[in-house]
């Protein structure tokens, strides 16, 4: 295995950080030191958007389309070859279970391949225009794009930004957490081996809001695509504004999960606990608020407080392992505060909610009854594994709970009434819906918010036009 990366990466080399703070990284499944990256600083920050401009004037804004796909597909190539390493580092960085490590080191590569096969689809138009001659649109890439990850998923998440951008003839600064660099440290050295020029992705580990601003203020930084935190969203969107930069956000959720009684409720209460709990809840997408139709209500929570008792919390080495610790102790003390909220408030924890014995920052999966819509904790994003249940009567009314949120990121709707699924389908207020599965993100569709949730897609080929500008040409006759 590979050294563990510890560098900034810029031009295609591993490069020392003359100023910056550096980052020690804490295994959350061991509490024992990892490892020291080094931090970028604001100096780095304008090497590496020098260095990203000066690669995409000289020579990647103007590679043939079909170069660009093969140097895609080789990257896509040696991510899969170094999979297991990835996968590994990721798991030992934030506690990722291993097997949802390797579905995430692969989801990656899949993403680089869906790109790669784009760029001969994507194009402009030709228009007829009462003028006569000749109108046509130009898809032109932007120039510098800043990625900015967060620290859940910072392995696919940090390919679906980068991919789409590259694909586009974009060059990329790519930020990851401060809490997890390893593996976009090393994807920037894989995609160098794979044959991506020097200079074309950039990956600068740090932290810092001052070392975060000159990256989003650099006045050669065309867009910014971050997801992470709506406040920090908030922050990007108001720097952003001063140069009209573009921007595309994915910020936070509180996503629902409504089953109805006419669903196959007992297979709904068997697969949700890991809607919620899957990452040790440390997903935006998680069904954190779930709403269920009375007539099967108590069924329902006695299925899913069963299947939630069975879940294998521990280890994350371990390939049987499903839920891990949380990323690190704040997340964890965060977490425990919800619920120390919800028990003064004399709400019911069904099961879950206490620290298995031993090291690591772990945390029971919790499940809260007799929960009311103005608790804390049915409200606010908790980021860790606790969910609430209410039951329902009416449709109406429940759907005015489900929309009296400032999120609106994913959810789930479990019903076998094909018109009730289209009409309640329309009525929920998020971006990405699944109807009878929890299913968030397919590399070929869309994914992102509504309100506070953000703005901008990833994914799909929404994405890719998302890095690009519409240039309209006229040639008259």
């Amino acid at each position: 295995m590979n050294p563990i990366p510890t560098k900034m990466f810029i031009n295609g080399q591993w490069r020392e950080v003359a100023g910056g703070k550096p980052i020690t990284l804490i295994n959350p499944a061991t509490e024992q030191p990892l490892a020291e990256v080094a931090g970028a600083d604001v100096l780095a920050v304008g090497e590496a958007v020098a260095s990203a401009h000066e690669a995409f004037l000289n020579g990647w804004r103007d590679l043939a389309p079909g170069k660009r796909a093969e140097i895609l597909y080789n990257v896509a190539r040696v991510i899969r070859e170094n999979l297991e390493g990835l996968a590994r580092l990721e798991c030992g960085n934030i506690g990722k279970p291993i097997s949802d490590a390797r579905d995430e080191i692969g989801l990656g590569a899949r993403v680089f391949e869906y790109y790669a096969g784009a760029i001969s689809k994507f194009g402009g138009q030709t228009i007829p225009v009462a003028r006569g001659g000749l109108d046509y649109t130009l898809r032109t890439p932007m120039g510098v794009v800043a990625a900015i990850v967060p620290w859940n998923f910072p392995f696919p998440i940090g390919c679906w930004k980068a991919a789409p951008a590259l694909a586009a003839g974009n060059c990329v600064v790519l930020k990851p957490a401060s809490l997890s660099p390893l593996t976009a440290l090393r994807l920037g050295e894989l995609a160098c081996q794979a044959g991506l020029p020097a200079g074309v992705l950039q990956v600068l580990p740090g932290s810092g809001q001052a070392m975060g601003d000159a990256l989003v203020t650099h006045p050669l930084v065309r867009k910014i695509s971050f997801t992470g935190s709506t406040t920090v969203g908030s922050r990007i969107m108001e720097l952003a504004a001063r140069d009209i930069k573009r921007v595309s956000l994915e910020l936070g959720g509180k996503s629902p999960n409504i089953v109805f009684a006419d669903a196959d409720w007992q297979r709904a209460a068997e697969t949700s606990p890991m809607s919620v709990f899957a990452n040790t809840g440390q997903d935006c997408c998680a069904r954190s608020r779930m709403f269920v139709e009375r007539a099967v209500y108590d069924r329902f929570v006695e299925l899913f407080v069963a299947a939630t008792k069975k879940l294998v919390v521990g280890d994350p080495t371990r390939p049987e392992t499903q839920v891990g610790p949380l990323v690190s102790a704040g997340q964890r003390a965060a977490v425990e505060e919800y619920l120390a909220d919800a028990r003064a408030l004399g709400r019911t924890v069904a099961t879950g909610g206490g620290r298995p014995a031993g090291p690591g920052y772990y945390l029971e999966p919790a499940v809260l009854v007799d929960v009311e819509t103005s608790d804390r904790c049915w409200r606010e994003e908790i980021f860790g594994p606790v969910v609430c249940i209410r039951p329902f009567d009416d449709e109406k009314a429940m759907l005015q709970e489900v929309n009296d949120s400032p999120y609106g990121l994913s959810g789930s709707l479990w019903t076998n009434d094909l018109r009730r699924a289209v009409r309640v389908a329309r009525q929920v207020e998020s971006g990405v819906l699944s109807v009878n599965s929890h299913s968030s993100v397919h590399v070929e569709a869309p994914f992102g918010g509504f309100k506070q949730s953000g703005l901008g897609r990833d994914l799909g080929m929404s994405a890719m036009e998302g890095y690009t500008e519409l240039k309209n040409i006229y040639v008259a006759e």
